[in-house]
């Protein structure tokens, strides 16, 4: 049992590597200071709920949850 928990750990350590090397960086740069618009300004950021970015968060979000959780399966006294 602890061994399927721990390679199931790792396939989800390698899908959080890659969902968040997949997003977009959130700074704006040196665009800000040039007088850039805002994110809600944008027809991207009006639309952000709906986009890629928006289904990449809620995936990493759901897979560091999982995460989570197997790490303190594992680590508890439970599987030693």
């Amino acid at each position: 049992m602890k061994t399927a928990l721990t390679i199931v750990f790792v396939i989800v350590c390698v899908i959080i590597t890659v969902l968040v090397m997949c997003q977009e960086a959130k700074d704006n740069g040196l665009g800000s200071l040039a007088g850039g618009a805002a994110a809600g300004e944008t027809y991207w950021g009006k639309n952000k709920g709906r986009s890629k970015e928006a289904y990449l968060v809620i995936a990493t979000a759901i897979c560091l949850v999982i995460f989570l959780g197997l790490a303190l399966l594992l680590g508890s006294k439970w599987m030693n």
